[in-house]
């Protein structure tokens, strides 16, 4: 069999995959079970009123009447807001509404106001309660109950610019990462804005002192070309994590780095680069996901179970009484 032979073997063979994998089964009419329940409650609650009122109310009303009801119970079922079912928005809208909207973190609970301002302290906060309990300094994230975590970041891969014959390598390299696989793992992709203005300063301090004009030229043009590009679209940095997860019990944290040692090994064979993220690293790994737009982190500040000393104190941040002694 020729080489083109079995080119066109390999890509009759291959499988479409679809994006959305975790799209709910059609049951009926190109509807899932969730909107068949949703229609057919309504279809059932109209039914009953009818029956009820048909010797008392004229059709002509009756259907006047029902009619929200039966357009909001086709929107609950039918219509999606930003991606998101229109039952599930409208149920995590109404939970967001009856949840506190102010939190704090405060395991222990959040204590009275004194009497003395009682009056003016308002409702009181209520506590934050977060998925994780801290992050060691191994970059070992403490779920608590949920046992730990550690967060690694992996490279990206070309896949698309690969030869058929690698591509499936590739394939064959990953399947046997997933076939070892035996305690839970997640891969999450993310994307966050990116901010172009530190690399746009730093082309324009670097410009002057560049050996030729030619160069000094270059640097201040791509510069307006970056300044440019980020007026005209949202730019979006991507990050591939992969998230292994233990039970809690003896030895937890040696063996989730023991399982990040081995995954790192197979997916080189996938041609990816498996990092740990440290103490430090995870924790604004944690941080970016939490709130993207937030600053970066600045160096040399004390981690939330530290101790703050004078190394951590900065002129901008002098030290006052109660941080002295």
């Amino acid at each position: 069999m020729s080489p083109a032979d079995q080119t066109r073997d390999r890509a009759r063979s291959r499988v479409r995959i679809p994006a959305d994998v975790e799209r709910e089964d059609r049951i009926l009419a190109n509807l899932t079970a969730r909107q068949l329940a949703i229609l057919s409650i309504a279809a059932v609650v109209l039914w009953a009123g009818y029956t009820a009122t048909r010797h008392l109310v004229p059709i002509a009303v009756y259907g006047a009447l029902a009619l929200p009801l039966g357009s909001v119970a086709a929107m609950l079922a039918l219509g999606r807001f930003e991606g998101v079912a229109a039952d599930r928005w409208v149920t995590a809208a109404w939970r967001h509404h009856r949840a506190p909207h102010r939190l704090v973190p405060a395991p222990d609970g959040v204590p009275p106001a004194p009497l003395f301002a009682a009056s003016l302290a308002g409702p009181l906060p209520a506590p934050l309660r977060l998925p994780l309990i801290g992050v060691a300094a191994d970059g070992v994230v403490d779920l608590g109950t949920d046992g730990l975590a550690l967060v690694c970041r992996a490279s990206a891969v070309t896949f698309a610019l690969r030869t058929p014959t690698e591509q499936e390598a590739l394939v064959a390299g990953f399947a046997r990462f997933l076939n070892s696989l035996s305690e839970p793992i997640q891969i999450l992709v993310r994307a966050e804005p990116v901010d172009l203005t530190p690399t746009i300063d730093r082309l324009l301090d670097a410009a002057p002192s560049l050996p030729h004009p030619a160069l000094e030229a270059a640097a201040r043009a791509h510069a307006r070309f970056l300044a440019e590009l980020a007026k005209r679209r949202d730019l979006l940095a991507r990050e591939v994590l992969v998230v292994l997860r233990q039970t809690s019990g003896q030895d937890a944290a040696g063996r989730l780095h023991r399982r990040a040692a081995e995954a790192a090994t197979a997916l080189g064979a996938a041609g990816v680069t498996l990092v740990v993220l440290d103490g430090p690293a995870a924790a604004e790994c944690l941080g970016r996901s939490l709130d993207p737009s937030a600053p970066p982190r600045p160096e040399g500040l004390a981690g939330t179970d530290a101790p703050v000393t004078l190394a951590h104190l900065t002129p901008s941040t002098p030290a006052t009484k109660a941080g002295t002694r």
